[in-house]
């Protein structure tokens, strides 16, 4: 059976710890300089606080497969997700796990100079050394083949993923993986999904990734179906991440 985790053993940075944090649909695995798992909890109780009082007076917001409008006063976690969906053309909640990662992560900014949070794929990075990211896509004849090299000079960073063929997240297209790259992870996040739903066979990844490029604020795209690839953006793509 495919475990939809099984990945973060790849991931693990070397010289800082690692750990994970769970409260209910959140899953972070997150690396930084200390073991920092009672303030990172802390962090997503109060950010998965605010989403919940929202949507419960918003229920709209969790629902929604467009970008709505929200108050002036919403919690800034629920601004930052509707306006990465006004951009991408989706629904708010195509962003809430960038959006988490990402707020979780400046969070911890303020204990570690160094941060790595994992949300089911979308990833907030903040570090001083050269990382890599693999990139996972299910059955592909490329998935683990790839991986993505991030300069400390690009960083704090999201690199988000999407996925029609892996994981449970929703998606209308057939990519194995589609990773986006952008220094709002809620807007790597959401564009994600929507360049995933572009994409249903390998004739569709030249367009896709024309598509990405027009989009304001992503600096990078990836896409893989089946034996297909297509990558933009000047950060280096390497055949491995060993």
């Amino acid at each position: 059976m495919y475990e939809p985790r099984f990945y973060r053993n790849q991931m693990l940075a070397k010289n800082l710890c690692s750990f994970e944090v769970k409260v209910k649909e959140t899953d972070l695995f997150i690396c930084a300089e200390r073991d920092l798992k009672d303030i990172a909890y802390e962090l997503v109780l109060l950010y998965r606080s605010q989403l919940e009082n929202f949507i419960s007076s918003y229920p709209v917001f969790l629902k929604t497969f467009v970008p709505i409008e929200v108050p002036a006063n919403a919690p800034d976690i629920v601004k930052s997700m509707a306006n990465a969906a006004h951009i991408a053309g989706v629904g708010p909640m195509a962003a809430v796990a960038g959006a988490i990662s990402e707020y979780v992560g400046r969070g911890l900014l303020e204990y570690s100079n160094e941060v790595i949070v994992e949300n089911g794929g979308d990833i907030f990075i903040n570090t001083s050394a050269e990382r890599k990211i693999g990139i996972y896509a299910g059955k592909s004849p490329l998935s683990n083949k790839i991986a993505i090299s991030i300069k400390p000079e690009d960083m704090p960073l999201g690199v988000c993923t999407s996925s029609g063929t892996v994981g449970h997240s929703v998606s209308f297209g057939k990519a194995d993986a589609v990773v986006i790259i952008s220094k709002d992870t809620s807007l790597a996040d959401a564009v994600a999904t929507k360049i995933g739903n572009l994409v249903h066979t390998k004739d569709d990844i030249r367009q896709a990734i024309a598509h990405a490029q027009d989009i304001p604020g992503v600096e990078g795209a990836i896409i893989i179906i089946e034996d297909g690839l297509g990558g933009w953006g000047k950060f280096e793509f390497s055949p491995s991440f060993a």
